[in-house]
């Protein structure tokens, strides 16, 4: 080769060196730039799908609990049956020990954080003013008889094992304890008179995934619960005159329930409107109860849930009905008036009803809700929701409680970490069902907009937090957890995917990891395989940035063959589709939607107008559905 030639490649090696640097600095800048996940293996796919190996652990748990009302203690006794599906050999085994949130010194009340407020409602994680205690009191801790090793740290408890487990290995943990109720345990669980709401109150296995390991936040109150699924045999032992509601099956109405309780709740099986198991005129009348002033014991069973939960009190009225062979019942106070007449029950019919058909089949027995103190609490087949300040809360809140059955109950997302996945999705579930619920009113016809309304408060710069933030160190809870991946999930369904498009995929997604741990990774690339839409750059927006949109039209010119041509515009962060409105000088108009590939080549966009007619007015996002939050500049009017 020639020295001339030589320098002639090297020349257009840099050439291309350079352009390659070039491209690639784009290339990082682009918002179309692909989101950095995990690599996928053989237990989670890049198709967002359990892979050959996945696994997960299995704990089933055999409890046997008694109430004292006069003392408020509770008691009780448990084996935990662990299974060890993993791959790997455990010397050591981490639980949760939850009642320990409302210890004098724990990490919530040493804090005194201010509650949490959602419209009317305040969830106190204070344990409420007098709600201290000593915590879950462990009184023994054995496996096959020998003392436990344990060290208890908090709210979590490590049990050290004398060999460690062996993959496909199972071990029995056998625990007693007991711990005082507390008034209100923050916000989720307590007391209020004779009436008792019990959660979080058996020492139970965290989770060990494939993702981290143990799982051991500690619970301090906003991160709700991520935990293993199994079969449950629990038995309450409560006075005479209580009844108890709780996740599971019944399994001795003859023992618990007279001949005529038993009598309207058969009839119940088979009518769509509500029985009264219990009236109004029994409610609290101790004369209903089995004969005899000695405690009854309430045997229930539950097959592949994640928890258990219960509630007993001395004063319900108890309605139940049919709907497509579940047993939906409410039970309340008879000061409760929004209970009242039947409304809770149409409520809740219809919640388990419509998120049945729309998303996936309720797959439980009976879908329960139990009035009371709780401002609003999900487990598995019961829920715990407040008398609300009307209609429309009452409504909401009822739904959005039994929405949880599908976030986390069936697809069991680690709310502890990502409540987006679980709060943020099932408000998403929860508006249509509020909107069909009070069709033809100003509540109903307007309720679906209202995270996008939102939006204009809750997004300030500086102060606004990304989606995959910890709960624990979020600012603004109802925003980043509830409403805008509420919105988040409306705009994608809508206006980047389509309804048909987008409603498959969030089928797949439910189906899929049913009774599974998926983690965002798996959310977000099960969307794109069942699409067959890439969405990384929508992700990167809404989960991991504050990104705002500010779409504009800059101006509008005459080419030179008497076309209009439109210039666009993205001045902020965030990336969307656009619609225009265009209208003509002769009072017609059309709508144009605009894929979000227009901003390929960068934030400028030029729209060619096909129609040789003249514009006079140009419009971006003319349905305000877009949380556009500059809208001075959305528009374009022809200068008179």
């Amino acid at each position: 080769m020639t020295g001339r030639l030589l320098a002639a490649a090297l020349l257009v090696a840099l050439a291309s060196r350079g352009e390659a640097q070039s491209s690639a600095s784009i290339a990082d800048s682009s918002p179309f730039r692909r989101l950095v996940l995990p690599t996928p293996t053989d237990v989670r796919t890049a198709a967002g799908r359990p892979g050959p190996k996945y696994w997960q652990q299995r704990a089933d748990y055999r409890i046997t609990a008694s109430l004292d009302t006069a003392t408020h203690v509770l008691k009780g006794r448990e084996t935990i049956h662990y299974v060890n599906h993993s791959p790997d050999a455990l010397p050591y085994l981490w639980l949760y020990v939850e009642q320990n949130i409302c210890r004098r010194n724990s990490i919530t009340s040493t804090l005194n954080q201010p509650p949490l407020a959602f419209a009317d409602i305040s969830f106190d994680f204070s344990c409420g003013a007098n709600g201290v205690t000593d915590g879950l009191v462990i009184e023994s801790a054995t496996i096959a008889g020998a003392d436990m090793k344990r060290t208890v740290y908090g709210t979590t408890m490590r049990v050290d094992l004398a060999h460690p487990l062996a993959p496909g290995a199972a071990v029995n943990l056998d625990f007693a304890w007991h711990f005082t109720v507390p008034e209100q345990g923050v916000g989720r669980m307590g007391r209020d008179g004779p009436l008792y709401e019990i959660a979080q109150w058996y020492p139970r296995m965290a989770v060990y995934d494939d993702i981290r390991g143990w799982n051991t936040e500690p619970y301090i109150g906003a991160g709700e619960f991520y935990l293993e699924y199994g079969d449950y045999d629990v038995s309450v032992t409560v006075p005479a005159s209580y009844i108890v509601a709780a996740t599971g099956t019944l399994q001795n109405p003859e023992q618990v329930l007279t001949a005529t309780q038993r009598s309207r709740l058969a009839a119940a099986r088979h009518s769509d409107t509500a029985v009264a198991v219990i009236t109004r005129a029994e409610a609290g009348n101790a004369g209903r109860t089995r004969p005899g002033n000695h405690p009854y014991t309430w045997h229930f069973a539950a097959t592949n849930v994640r928890d258990v939960a219960w509630a007993a009190a001395p004063n319900w009225i108890w309605e139940a009905s049919n709907d497509d062979g579940i047993l939906i019942q409410t039970l309340y106070r008879p000061s409760a008036n929004q209970w009242a007449n039947g409304e809770a029950h149409r409520m809740a019919r219809g919640a388990i009803r419509y998120f049945s058909e729309q998303w996936y089949r309720y797959p439980y027995p009976h879908a329960t809700t139990v009035e009371g103190p709780v401002g609003g609490m999900e487990y598995p087949m019961l829920t715990f929701v407040p008398n609300g300040s009307s209609r429309e809360t009452t409504q909401w809140e009822l739904a959005h409680e039994f929405g949880h059955e599908w976030f986390p109950m069936i697809v069991g997302s680690n709310e502890r970490l990502y409540p987006w996945m679980d709060e943020g999705f099932n408000t998403f579930i929860d508006l249509h069902n509020a909107a069909l619920y009070f069709a033809g009113s100003a509540y109903g016809d307007t309720i679906e907009s209202n995270p996008l309304h939102l939006a204009t408060t809750h997004t300030t710069p500086g102060q606004e937090q990304p989606l995959i933030t910890n709960p624990t160190e979020v600012h603004d809870l109802m925003w980043t957890g509830y409403q805008k991946p509420a919105l988040m999930l409306q705009t994608l369904r809508f206006e980047v995917m389509g309804k048909d498009r987008f409603d498959a995929a969030f089928r797949d997604y439910i189906r899929t990891w049913a009774f599974k741990h998926p983690a965002p990774a798996d959310f977000f690339r099960l969307m794109r395989d069942a699409s067959g839409m890439e969405l990384d750059w929508f992700w990167r927006d809404w989960v991991f940035t504050t990104a705002r949109l500010d779409q504009a039209v800059g101006s509008v010119a005459t080419d030179s063959t008497g076309h209009a041509r439109i210039f666009l515009s993205n001045r902020g962060t965030m990336t969307l589709p656009a619609e225009l409105r265009i209208v003509y000088d002769d009072a017609t108009s059309e709508t144009v939607r605009l894929p979000v590939e227009m901003w390929n080549l960068g934030p400028h966009f030029t729209y060619h107008v096909t129609s040789p007619k003249r514009v006079r007015r140009v419009e971006l996002d003319p349905r305000h559905v877009l949380p556009d939050l500059q809208r001075t500049n959305n528009s374009w009017e022809k200068t008179p």
